[in-house]
């Protein structure tokens, strides 16, 4: 059947039959997510049998942020541990095959919880602080696992990763801010002058959140997803991040209205760090330092899609494009407040 746009259905089907025999043609295809990161399809056979196709965007792209290469080079490594991930299938870096790169994983059953009208919707009351409990697990996990025994010892450098990260994130705010926001620069200031000790480096996600797992209704964390920004680095970063996005509905200071955790019946964010640190054995003493960390990168990272919509880089604005500037401002507010505040 005709592939949506981003696959070529002749291509796909040739390499099902090299590299997944018990695929039964003809194939058909649906688009999971789509956007301005990897593009992620849904690979059905005649049996129903499914799988999952990964490829970088569109537009144009570079390949440090879509390196669909890497994505499945961690996720292989990380099969054999107990992190959850799907099982891989493959990987083509031959751009003749569909006109990109990409690679094929097993299908998971589960829900992407992006918002909190998702938790509404798959993940019911009583489950809800397992699930959160669980990602946490996972988290702790992961900063357990050896790179060097996975082989992802060489897959980053190991030290200075929040200092690499302020100055990535402070170049990117150069090129792309759209006026004059002093409390930006002043928390980079504040976080350049304090940069915790590093403790030993393990493997960080760089996006670990609900919107990047697959969690069943029972409240577990089948699988997690989108490894394009894994490397090897400092893991309370990962926390920090995780927890900024961790807002409550009595969360009078919330920077975002549509966090999953949002709809309600999940452990605050003390109860969590609190695991995460009787489980991993890490200090997490500095915690604030991360959270505002976490809280100044999204500031700049929606500065940058901000940008890119007030030039037309991305198309046409979604509405309430100016939703965008005040997250960010609220962001980096917050940002300080924790400096303050730790």
């Amino acid at each position: 059947m005709a592939a949506p746009e981003g696959l070529d259905a002749a291509g796909v089907e040739a390499w099902f039959a090299r590299h997944v025999p018990a695929a039964v043609p003809p194939l058909r295809y649906d688009l999971l997510a789509g956007g301005h990161s990897n593009l992620t399809f849904a690979v059905t056979d005649a049996d129903e049998q499914r799988w999952v196709l990964r490829r970088p965007p569109l537009a144009a792209r570079l390949a440090t942020a879509h390196d669909v290469g890497r994505e499945h080079r961690v996720m292989a490594a990380l099969e054999d541990t107990p992190v959850p991930v799907p099982p891989m299938v493959g990987h083509c870096d031959d751009e003749s095959v569909i006109g990109a790169p990409f690679f094929v994983m097993g299908y998971v059953e589960g829900h992407v919880l992006h918002d909190a009208e998702a938790v509404e919707a798959h993940l019911p009351s009583d489950a809800r602080p397992a699930a959160a409990e669980h990602a946490i697990d996972v988290l702790a996990d992961l900063h357990a696992v050896d790179p060097d025994a996975v082989g992802l010892g060489e897959l980053g450098r190991r030290e200075g990763y929040v200092e690499r990260q302020l100055k990535r994130w402070a170049t990117q705010w150069e090129k792309t801010r759209t006026r004059e926001l002093e409390v930006v620069e002043r928390v980079h200031e504040r976080l350049t002058a304090r940069v915790p000790e590093q403790g030993p480096a393990s493997i960080v996600h760089g996006d670990y959140r609900f919107g990047n797992m697959l969690v069943t209704s029972a409240g577990r964390c089948a699988a997690v997803l989108d490894w394009e920004l894994c490397t090897l680095g400092d893991p309370l970063a990962d926390l920090g991040w995780f927890l900024h996005y961790w807002e409550l509905p009595d969360d009078a200071e919330g920077v975002n209205e549509t966090a999953p955790s949002r709809a309600g019946g999940f452990p605050g964010r003390e109860d969590l760090a609190r695991r995460y640190a009787e489980r991993s054995g890490r200090d997490i003493s500095e915690l604030a330092y991360y959270q505002a960390f976490a809280a100044w990168r999204l500031a700049c990272i929606i500065e940058g899609v901000y940008s890119r919509y007030l030039r037309g880089a991305l198309g046409e604005p979604p509405p309430g494009l100016d939703a965008f500037k005040h997250t960010v401002e609220r962001n980096a507010a917050r940002a300080e407040r924790l400096l303050d505040e730790g």
